[in-house]
Protein backbone atom coordinates (compact mmCIF):
# COMPACT_ATOMS: atom_id res chain seq x y z
CA UNK A 1 0.00 0.00 0.00
CA UNK A 2 2.81 2.60 0.89
CA UNK A 3 4.57 1.91 -2.13
CA UNK A 4 1.35 1.93 -3.89
CA UNK A 5 0.98 5.77 -2.81
CA UNK A 6 4.21 6.23 -3.30
CA UNK A 7 3.62 5.61 -7.03
CA UNK A 8 0.43 7.78 -7.56
CA UNK A 9 2.18 10.51 -5.82
CA UNK A 10 5.15 10.20 -8.24
CA UNK A 11 2.43 10.31 -11.28
CA UNK A 12 0.46 12.98 -10.09
CA UNK A 13 4.08 15.10 -9.53
CA UNK A 14 5.47 13.85 -13.20
CA UNK A 15 1.97 14.83 -14.49
CA UNK A 16 2.06 18.83 -13.09
CA UNK A 17 5.79 19.07 -14.28
CA UNK A 18 5.20 17.74 -17.40
CA UNK A 19 1.83 19.59 -18.26
CA UNK A 20 4.07 22.93 -16.80
CA UNK A 21 6.86 22.59 -19.16
CA UNK A 22 4.72 21.85 -22.46
CA UNK A 23 2.51 24.95 -21.23
CA UNK A 24 5.41 27.77 -21.11
CA UNK A 25 5.48 29.81 -24.29
CA UNK A 26 7.95 32.67 -24.97
CA UNK A 27 6.42 35.68 -24.68
CA UNK A 28 9.49 37.94 -25.09
CA UNK A 29 7.36 39.87 -28.11
CA UNK A 30 4.97 40.54 -25.42
CA UNK A 31 7.55 41.83 -22.95
CA UNK A 32 9.03 44.51 -25.12
CA UNK A 33 5.88 45.83 -25.74
CA UNK A 34 5.35 46.69 -22.51
CA UNK A 35 8.63 49.14 -22.52
CA UNK A 36 6.88 50.41 -25.81
CA UNK A 37 3.58 51.45 -24.10
CA UNK A 38 5.22 53.15 -21.44
CA UNK A 39 7.22 55.38 -23.71
CA UNK A 40 3.98 56.57 -25.81
CA UNK A 41 2.44 59.85 -25.01
CA UNK A 42 -0.03 60.14 -22.34
CA UNK A 43 -2.76 62.23 -24.73
CA UNK A 44 -2.27 63.98 -28.02
CA UNK A 45 -4.02 67.10 -29.13
CA UNK A 46 -4.58 68.78 -32.10
CA UNK A 47 -4.76 72.30 -33.42
CA UNK A 48 -3.53 73.64 -29.76
CA UNK A 49 -4.44 77.39 -29.03
CA UNK A 50 -3.34 77.94 -25.38
CA UNK A 51 -3.98 81.31 -23.49
CA UNK A 52 -1.84 82.28 -20.37
CA UNK A 53 -3.91 85.05 -18.58
CA UNK A 54 -2.04 86.65 -15.12
CA UNK A 55 -4.01 88.99 -13.23
CA UNK A 56 -6.65 89.16 -16.23
CA UNK A 57 -4.15 90.10 -18.70
CA UNK A 58 -2.86 88.03 -21.54
CA UNK A 59 0.78 87.16 -20.61
CA UNK A 60 1.23 84.43 -23.51
CA UNK A 61 -0.28 82.53 -26.28
CA UNK A 62 0.71 79.49 -27.63
CA UNK A 63 -0.50 77.88 -30.98
CA UNK A 64 0.75 74.62 -32.71
CA UNK A 65 -0.74 72.39 -34.75
CA UNK A 66 0.15 69.23 -32.57
CA UNK A 67 0.99 68.58 -29.13
CA UNK A 68 2.15 65.25 -27.55
CA UNK A 69 1.94 64.95 -23.28
CA UNK A 70 4.71 63.18 -21.49
CA UNK A 71 3.92 63.83 -18.30
CA UNK A 72 3.84 60.01 -17.44
CA UNK A 73 7.26 59.95 -17.29
CA UNK A 74 9.64 60.71 -14.28
CA UNK A 75 11.17 63.96 -16.15
CA UNK A 76 7.75 65.04 -17.79
CA UNK A 77 7.85 67.00 -21.18
CA UNK A 78 5.45 67.78 -23.88
CA UNK A 79 6.24 67.74 -27.20
CA UNK A 80 5.49 70.00 -30.26
CA UNK A 81 6.92 67.62 -33.52
CA UNK A 82 5.18 70.21 -35.80
CA UNK A 83 6.47 73.15 -34.67
CA UNK A 84 5.15 76.05 -32.43
CA UNK A 85 4.01 80.23 -32.36
CA UNK A 86 4.62 81.83 -29.09
CA UNK A 87 3.27 85.35 -28.74
CA UNK A 88 4.29 86.76 -25.64
CA UNK A 89 3.13 89.76 -24.36
CA UNK A 90 4.84 93.06 -22.11
CA UNK A 91 3.09 94.91 -19.34
CA UNK A 92 1.86 97.22 -21.96
CA UNK A 93 0.65 95.00 -24.40
CA UNK A 94 3.19 94.74 -27.05
CA UNK A 95 3.30 91.02 -28.80
CA UNK A 96 6.35 89.43 -29.03
CA UNK A 97 6.84 86.20 -31.10
CA UNK A 98 8.70 83.18 -31.10
CA UNK A 99 8.52 80.45 -33.96
CA UNK A 100 10.15 77.24 -34.27
CA UNK A 101 9.76 73.74 -36.34
CA UNK A 102 9.91 72.04 -33.38
CA UNK A 103 9.54 72.27 -29.54
CA UNK A 104 9.73 70.72 -26.12
CA UNK A 105 8.36 72.35 -22.73
CA UNK A 106 10.07 70.63 -19.62
CA UNK A 107 7.92 70.69 -16.91
CA UNK A 108 9.87 70.84 -13.63
CA UNK A 109 12.81 72.96 -15.42
CA UNK A 110 10.41 75.43 -16.65
CA UNK A 111 13.10 75.24 -20.03
CA UNK A 112 11.81 75.39 -23.49
CA UNK A 113 14.02 74.09 -26.28
CA UNK A 114 13.52 75.37 -29.48
CA UNK A 115 14.71 73.65 -32.70
CA UNK A 116 14.89 74.05 -36.32
CA UNK A 117 14.25 77.90 -37.94
CA UNK A 118 13.66 79.28 -34.48
CA UNK A 119 12.50 82.87 -35.02
CA UNK A 120 12.60 85.55 -32.48
CA UNK A 121 10.80 88.68 -33.25
CA UNK A 122 10.24 91.88 -30.64
CA UNK A 123 8.08 94.30 -30.81
CA UNK A 124 10.66 96.87 -31.71
CA UNK A 125 11.43 94.72 -35.01
CA UNK A 126 14.05 93.07 -33.53
CA UNK A 127 14.78 89.61 -34.80
CA UNK A 128 16.96 86.37 -34.07
CA UNK A 129 16.80 83.40 -36.76
CA UNK A 130 19.37 79.95 -35.30
CA UNK A 131 18.62 76.69 -35.70
CA UNK A 132 18.23 76.28 -31.82
CA UNK A 133 17.78 78.32 -29.03
CA UNK A 134 16.43 77.85 -25.57
CA UNK A 135 13.81 79.95 -23.54
CA UNK A 136 14.05 79.62 -19.61
CA UNK A 137 10.62 80.12 -18.87
CA UNK A 138 11.36 81.44 -14.74
CA UNK A 139 13.93 84.45 -15.53
CA UNK A 140 12.55 84.89 -19.46
CA UNK A 141 16.31 84.92 -20.46
CA UNK A 142 17.19 83.07 -24.14
CA UNK A 143 19.94 81.36 -25.56
CA UNK A 144 22.04 79.23 -27.50
CA UNK A 145 25.62 78.24 -28.89
CA UNK A 146 24.49 77.79 -31.98
CA UNK A 147 25.15 80.12 -35.19
CA UNK A 148 23.01 82.82 -34.67
CA UNK A 149 21.93 86.33 -37.07
CA UNK A 150 20.55 89.08 -35.18
CA UNK A 151 18.91 92.22 -36.66
CA UNK A 152 18.47 95.20 -34.50
CA UNK A 153 17.87 98.85 -35.69
CA UNK A 154 20.55 99.16 -37.76
CA UNK A 155 22.40 96.39 -36.95
CA UNK A 156 22.67 93.06 -38.82
CA UNK A 157 25.38 91.02 -37.34
CA UNK A 158 25.99 87.00 -37.43
CA UNK A 159 27.66 85.19 -34.93
CA UNK A 160 28.41 82.21 -32.59
CA UNK A 161 26.64 82.22 -29.52
CA UNK A 162 23.37 84.49 -27.59
CA UNK A 163 22.77 85.24 -24.74
CA UNK A 164 19.60 87.77 -24.13
CA UNK A 165 16.73 88.97 -22.07
CA UNK A 166 13.46 88.26 -23.82
CA UNK A 167 13.24 92.18 -25.32
CA UNK A 168 16.88 92.20 -26.46
CA UNK A 169 17.37 95.03 -23.93
CA UNK A 170 20.35 93.47 -22.41
CA UNK A 171 22.15 90.87 -25.11
CA UNK A 172 25.55 89.35 -25.52
CA UNK A 173 27.03 87.61 -28.92
CA UNK A 174 30.59 85.36 -28.25
CA UNK A 175 31.41 85.77 -31.63
CA UNK A 176 30.17 88.12 -34.48
CA UNK A 177 30.80 90.01 -37.39
CA UNK A 178 28.92 92.29 -39.49
CA UNK A 179 27.56 95.77 -39.88
CA UNK A 180 27.03 97.44 -36.38
CA UNK A 181 25.56 100.71 -35.58
CA UNK A 182 26.90 102.48 -32.33
CA UNK A 183 25.53 105.18 -30.68
CA UNK A 184 27.47 108.12 -29.72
Amino acid sequence: MKRNYLHITFNIVTAIAVTMFFSCKNNFKDVQQVGVLQNEPIGVADTINLKYTDSFKLRANLLSPKMLDYSNRNFAFSEFPEGIELIIYDEDGNASKIFSDYAIIYDETDLVDLQGNVILATHNKDSLFTTQMYFDQATEWVYTNENVRLRSGGTDITGRGFDSDRNFDLWEMLEFSGDIELDN
